[in-house]
C-alpha cells in the first residue's frame, strides 16, 4: 500500500480574524480500495478545519480536500510563522499512516487599551492615580507614557515612563499628580488632565482623567480669621489707649515691707532608678566545714600539743572568677562559666567566650554555672531531657552564682536553655552532639536568647558566652 500527497500552497499567510484555504491532493498508488480519514495536528490545529473528514479512493485515483485556516483576532495567535501538519490514516492500513506538512504566517496586528485608576483624584498638595495599559495584539508593545493638562495647572512624576508588554499581558504606571500653585484659601477646583501612550509611527493615544484640587483653607475660615484679628487689634489700641490705672493697697504695703509676693520655688526631687533584675544576695556553693580537732583544756594538763586543723580547698565556681576578674578589670562587663559534665564533675570556670564542655566526647552537660559584672544581673531557664523545660525563671543580682540544671544522679541532662541581662547584649554558641556548633547569636532585653536543641535524641555538649 502506498500514497501520494500534496500540499498547494506548502507556505501560506493568514491575518487574525480572518481565514485562508490549502488544497490538500492525495492518490491511492495501492491496488486496493481505501478509506482515508485526516486530521490536523500542530498547534494551529485548534483553528484548522477539514472538508471533507474522509474520502474514499479507488486504486490509481486523485482525491482532494480543502484545509481552511481562521485564526482569532486576539492575543492567542500569535504574529510569525507556525508549522502544520495533517495526519491521514488508512482504514485498511492504519499502520501507514502519512502526516504532510506545511507552514502558516500569522500576521502581526496591535490592539491597545488604557484606563485610569480611579479616573478622578482628589488631594490638596498632590494626586496619586495609576494608568492600566493592556496589550491586546498578538505581538510585543513597547510604548511611552507621557501627561499633559489645558493651561499646564500641573506637574506629572510618572514611573515607569516606557514599558514593554508581552501579548495579552498588562502593565500598571503610577502616576503623580502636583498642582504648580496651591490653593490657600477657596473652594476646591478641577483640572481635567490626560495621560498619553506613545507608540512608534502612530498617533498617542489619550486617556482622560480629573484631579481635584482642595483648597487648603475654606473661604469661611478665612473670613473668620480676618474678622477675628481685626477685632484682637481693635481690641489692643483700646486698652492700650484707656488702660485703667488699678493698684491694690496690700501690694503697696508689701512693697514698703520688701516681701515678695512671688511663692517659693519647690527643690528639685531626684527621679526613680528604672525597674531592673532584683538584686539578691551571693549564693555560692558552702564552703568546706574544717576538720582538725580543738585544741584541749589549758589546766594541769601535761603539755598536750595542738594539732593542725585540716582544711579543704575553697571551691572556684563562676562568681568566684567573675568576681576576681572585674577587680583586675574594673568597668568593662564579663560573664564566667563552667559546665557539669556526665561522668566528668564541674569543669573549672572559663570566661569571655571561652569553651565549657567538650566536643566529640559523648558527655552530655548536666548542669551550668554562670555569674556576670557589669550587666544589672543575668537570668535563665533551662530544657532538659524528657521533662523538658524544668523550673521557671531564675534572676539573679551581678556576681553572684546562676544554676541552670541538676547535678543529682538521676536527673535528666540538659539539651537547651534561655538565657538574658538586665542591661547591654549577651551572646551565645552551642554545639549540640552529631552537630556542629550552631553559630553565634546575640540579643539585647527584654528579649532572652535560645541556644541548643529541642530534639529529644540530642544533648547538649559545650557553650560559648560573651556579653
Amino acid at each position: 500500500m502506498s500514497l501520494w500527497t500534496s500540499l498547494e500552497p506548502a507556505s501560506s499567510t493568514v491575518d487574525p480574524g480572518g481565514s485562508t484555504k490549502v488544497r490538500l491532493r492525495l492518490r491511492n498508488t495501492g491496488d486496493v480500495v481505501d478509506e482515508y480519514r485526516f486530521e490536523p495536528v500542530g498547534e494551529v490545529a485548534p483553528w484548522t478545519s477539514v472538508e471533507p473528514r474522509s474520502l474514499r479512493l479507488y486504486p490509481g485515483t486523485t482525491g482532494t480536500v480543502e484545509l481552511t485556516f481562521a485564526p482569532p483576532r486576539s492575543p492567542d495567535a500569535s504574529a510569525g510563522p507556525h508549522p502544520y501538519a495533517v495526519r491521514i490514516t488508512p482504514t485498511e492500513h492504519p499502520e501507514a499512516t502519512t502526516v504532510p506538512e506545511g507552514n502558516l504566517t500569522i500576521t502581526p496586528f496591535t490592539e491597545v487599551r488604557a484606563e485610569l485608576v480611579p479616573p478622578t483624584v482628589k488631594g490638596r498638595f498632590r494626586g496619586r492615580s495609576r494608568l492600566a495599559i493592556d496589550n491586546l495584539g498578538n505581538t510585543r508593545l513597547t510604548a511611552s507614557v507621557g501627561g499633559g493638562d489645558t493651561g499646564d495647572h500641573l506637574s506629572y512624576d510618572i514611573h515607569p515612563g516606557n514599558v514593554q508588554i508581552e501579548p495579552g499581558r498588562a502593565a500598571f504606571v503610577r502616576a503623580t499628580l502636583r498642582p504648580r500653585q496651591i490653593i490657600w484659601f477657596g473652594s476646591k477646583e478641577q483640572r481635567p488632565y490626560a495621560l498619553s501612550v506613545q507608540r512608534s509611527g502612530v498617533k498617542a493615544q489619550p486617556v482622560e482623567g480629573t484631579y481635584v484640587q482642595r483648597g487648603f483653607l475654606p473661604r469661611w475660615l478665612a473670613t473668620f480669621l480676618g474678622v477675628f484679628m481685626a477685632l484682637a487689634i481693635t481690641f489692643v489700641m483700646l486698652w492700650l489707649a484707656y488702660k485703667p490705672q488699678v493698684r491694690s493697697a496690700a501690694t503697696e504695703k508689701l512693697q514698703e515691707a520688701g516681701v515678695s509676693t512671688l511663692p517659693p520655688s519647690p527643690s528639685p526631687s531626684l527621679p526613680l532608678p528604672p525597674p531592673s533584675i532584683p538584686a539578691q544576695a551571693p549564693t555560692q556553693e558552702a564552703p568546706p566545714t574544717p576538720t582538725g580537732k580543738p585544741a584541749g583544756g589549758g589546766g594541769g594538763g601535761g603539755g598536750q600539743g595542738k594539732k593542725k586543723e585540716e582544711t579543704k580547698a575553697p571551691v572556684v565556681t563562676a562568681a568566684t572568677a567573675v568576681t576576681r576578674l572585674a577587680a583586675d578589670d574594673p568597668g568593662v562587663r564579663h560573664i564566667c562559666y563552667r559546665a557539669y559534665e556526665t561522668g566528668e564533675g564541674w569543669q573549672k570556670p572559663v570566661c569571655d567566650g571561652a569553651l565549657a564542655g567538650t566536643v566529640g566526647q559523648n558527655r552530655p552537660i548536666k548542669s551550668l554555672n554562670l555569674a556576670v559584672s557589669g550587666t544589672k544581673g543575668v537570668n535563665g531557664n533551662e530544657f532538659v531531657h524528657v521533662k523538658e523545660w524544668l523550673n521557671p525563671w531564675t534572676s539573679v543580682a551581678d556576681g553572684v552564682d546562676l544554676y541552670l540544671g541538676s547535678t543529682k544522679a538521676d536527673d535528666p541532662y540538659m539539651l537547651a536553655f534561655g538565657i538574658n541581662v538586665g542591661e547591654g547584649t549577651i551572646c551565645q554558641n552551642a554545639h549540640v552532639h552529631d552537630q556542629a556548633w550552631l553559630g553565634l547569636q546575640c540579643n539585647k532585653p527584654p528579649s532572652y536568647i535560645f541556644g541548643g536543641t529541642l530534639d529529644q535524641s540530642l544533648w547538649l555538649e559545650a557553650v560559648k558566652f560573651t556579653v
